[in-house]
């Protein structure tokens, strides 16, 4: 298993939903969906990713507590906000925006399956500089996801980004899917739930290997190692074996770099030492195997390579706050079938 998949299988990825909105000029909306709406419609989740997708027209978008991050947005380009953080869509970014959470929970408890439609009227102003009017449609997607691990993948993406879909081959699928998936949560058959939750697992991954082609050479972050030849492969070493005994040396002899120049390659893209690295996936990769089955907790401690229970207490405690028992009961994961040992308190 790649670095990437290993890391987007902890993120836990579920449901989606998707609506197609037509906006009129002048508008402007603040995108930030509320736990409360997320669980009128989404698996609950701790997270929502929101994608939107510009089919006609063009709008401009901005994280709202940065106004340097705005960017025009045009027909063909997919917006991405990973971590699910209040932003601004509109024809100008200077209009009295209206909440969208409010629009959607109208829309999905009157008319789901219809075209959102939002403008203001005349602009007497004409602040966006834009053909009073003019009309941009979009289709906007919402994804749960589980970011109770510390995720490497949503820390390391921009908190907002676009990718170009346009007059390339290989986009037309992309463009073409979330056509088919704002079609298929209009019509709501059989199988709905399913498909909309796989594609949009799907869209999700590509948008983030999209990021990770387009990065600067000086970029730096998790996203950023796993696109450098010689970082990217001591990753994918590391999680297809988390629990092996591994040491600098043998990492670097397997990628083909010196001991040193490796270390160094190494803690400047991600911040930390391979060793430092390796021992805080372990325990995420733990975490996670304490939350999805009856493991024992000296089970748990042999898979991501401790030698023994207690100092794998201790190294949890201190990344999590807690001991691995206590952590898991906090989570509502007890005992099961008296198969899971409480294990030693740290």
């Amino acid at each position: 298993m790649d670095a990437l998949s290993d890391v987007l299988r902890l993120l836990r990825l579920s449901g989606a939903v998707y609506l197609n909105g037509e906006f009129t000029a002048p508008w402007c909306v603040i995108g930030h969906v509320s736990p409360a709406l997320c669980s009128a419609f989404l698996p609950r989740a701790e997270r929502v990713v929101s994608y939107h997708l510009i089919v006609e027209g063009s709008c401009w978008a901005s994280l709202t507590d940065d106004p340097a991050s705005a960017m025009r947005v045009d027909a063909g380009e997919l917006i991405v906000v990973p971590q699910g953080e209040p932003h601004l869509m509109g024809s100008s970014l200077a209009l009295a925006p209206v909440p969208a959470d409010v629009m959607v929970a109208r829309y999905l408890a009157t008319s789901p399956g219809e075209v959102m439609r939002l403008n203001y009227g005349p602009d007497p102003t004409n602040v966006a500089h834009v053909e009073e009017g003019a009309r941009t449609r979009i289709i906007c997607g919402f994804l749960a996801c589980d970011d109770m691990l510390a995720n490497p993948v949503l820390s390391s993406l921009p908190r907002l980004f676009k990718v170009d879909m346009r007059n390339d081959p290989h986009s037309a699928w992309l463009e073409s899917s979330l056509k088919f998936a704002a079609a298929e949560a209009a019509e709501w058959r059989p199988g709905s739930a399913t498909v909309l939750a796989r594609l949009s697992e799907l869209l999700f991954v590509e948008a983030v290997r999209r990021c990770i082609t387009a990065m600067p050479a000086d970029r730096r972050g998790w996203l950023a190692g796993v696109g450098d030849r010689f970082v990217g492969k001591a990753l994918a070493a590391l999680h297809a074996q988390p629990g092996h005994d591994w040491t600098v040396d043998e990492l670097a002899r397997r990628v083909g770099l010196s001991r040193s120049a490796f270390a160094q390659r190494f803690t400047q893209l991600l911040g930390q030492a391979p060793m430092q690295y390796l021992g805080s996936w372990r325990l995420q990769v733990a975490a996670q195997d304490l939350l999805s089955g009856p493991h024992s907790i000296a089970a748990v401690a042999e898979r991501v390579g401790y030698d023994s229970e207690a100092a794998f207490n201790r190294a949890f405690k201190r990344q999590f706050g807690m001991p691995p028992a206590s952590w898991r009961r906090s989570q509502g994961k007890g005992v099961m079938d008296g198969t899971a040992s409480d294990g030693i308190a740290a």
